[in-house]
């Protein structure tokens, strides 16, 4: 490959963090579509903006199966997940997430579960409660999300599996510390769980409706019409709620932007008293979206090259890397008017944002045919329902906290974003918190 290097990218992964992609582009002239780079000794071409996401998701050139470090695929997503498949295979089995999570009734389904589940993390605040918006939208969203798939379980059980979803998250980046073996410890038990949820279904045990995925995991056949083997059929249930949970680090972003946008807030909650719900606001929709594209989330993604290809005049060989620079995508300035700037303004009325092609915060491509989110749209939703809450002028956001680790991955706010009630009485500065 042309430009090659020789210093390996991977370290600087995990000591820089999201800022790995800065330094990486300061090796080509300002606005360049591609970099090289090296990753876990291989040549590799680090890609950005429109054109980087039309080769990654090209399936004749580009290949997604192995190309995750074993790493993060087996304790994020779970060993045979639809995320290491391609070709006709990934196809088949991204059918059953689009049917189970894109439908807009999907969502309508969703409305009135996140709704019920915000009201009651916001009553807690307002009554004196003291969780940080990241841990409520834990709370929030897990209960959603499995009520929502056809999960059975007290709001408990399912608060406390959320949490143990939300751990396999916050550890799969940091496998250099006692929180990687916390996830996969986390990821053993959930497996475990969820394949007795599939198994009692399948024998009568347990009943659930059509339309929910558990239904659709526990009936899914493959190609050859057999049915998935239970422990696999599990992980991809959990792959269909899981990203949601994921969610609450947007949450905490949202909380932080809230926090220095005030005028926003007052928008948002104007908008929230005159519609009567939490769900569907249009202004809180398109913080949502801003929230999406500018918060630091999932950095890059990694892909094989399965013929030679080229980009802005770089070449790497068939069987080499390819990685997509999501994060310098979403923010990528010759994509994007004022691209550093925070501005839910751009989303406004923005309906089709599927067709924006340097906006891949939960990858890009078709839905169907590609690898973009089949639940971005419960993403959405979402987050949306969160900054209604959020924006409640009888909340408030503390200041302290609210600092972000961008050497970390995944990250968020330190404290997660610290929701009061605004005539909260003041702490004592030495109470714990």
């Amino acid at each position: 490959m042309a430009d090659r290097i020789v210093v390996d990218d991977s370290v600087f992964l995990l000591t820089r963090g999201y800022r790995v992609g800065h330094r990486i582009w300061r090796r080509v002239p300002r606005g360049s579509r591609s970099a090289p780079m090296r990753l876990l000794l291989d040549d590799a071409l680090f890609v950005r903006g429109a054109e980087g996401v039309e080769l990654f998701y090209d399936e004749d050139r580009i290949a997604r199966s192995g190309a995750m470090p074993p790493l993060i695929q087996e304790s994020l997503f779970g060993h045979g997940s639809v995320h290491s498949l391609d070709g006709d295979e990934h196809r088949h089995r991204k059918a059953t997430f689009v049917e189970a999570l894109y439908p807009d009734a999907q969502v309508d389904r969703l409305a009135p579960l996140l709704e019920q589940e915000w009201r009651r993390e916001q009553s807690d605040w307002l009554g004196g409660g003291t969780r940080s918006a990241y841990d409520a939208a834990v709370g929030a969203l897990g209960r959603a999300m499995m009520r929502w798939a056809g999960v059975p379980g007290t709001p408990g059980a399912k608060t406390r599996w959320a949490a143990r979803q939300a751990q396999i998250v916050d550890g799969f980046g940091v496998p250099y510390s006692p929180e990687y073996l916390l996830a996969m410890t986390n990821r053993w038990w959930s497996d475990r769980h969820a394949q007795r949820l599939i198994e009692a279904v399948r024998s009568g045990a347990l009943t659930t409706a059509e339309g929910t995925a558990l239904h659709a995991w526990a009936w899914h056949r493959d190609r050859a019409g057999e049915l998935l083997e239970p422990r696999l059929a599990g992980i991809e249930l959990q792959n269909s709620f899981r990203p949601m949970i994921a969610v609450s680090r947007f949450v905490a972003f949202a909380a932080k932007e809230l926090h220095d946008r005030p005028e926003w807030r007052q928008r948002i909650a104007a908008e929230t008293a005159e519609r009567g719900a939490l769900t569907g606001g249009p202004l809180a929709t398109a913080f949502a979206q801003e929230i999406r594209r500018a918060a630091p989330f999932v950095p890059m993604l990694p892909a094989w090259a399965k013929t030679d290809v080229e980009l802005d005049g770089r070449r790497v060989a068939a069987g080499d890397r390819v990685v997509l620079d999501i994060l310098g995508t979403n923010t990528d300035a010759s994509s994007w008017e004022r691209a550093d700037e925070f501005d839910p303004e751009r989303f406004v009325g923005v309906d089709d944002y599927e067709s924006l092609a340097a906006f891949v915060p939960q990858g890009g491509g078709g839905v169907a045919t590609g690898h973009r989110c089949p639940g971005e749209k419960l993403t959405i939703a979402a987050l949306a329902t969160a900054i209604a809450v959020l924006s409640d002028p009888r909340l408030t956001v503390r200041e302290d906290g609210l600092r972000v680790n961008l050497r970390r991955m995944p990250t968020k706010p330190a404290s997660g974003a610290r929701v009061r009630a605004a005539d909260a009485a003041p702490r004592c500065p030495f109470a714990r918190r």
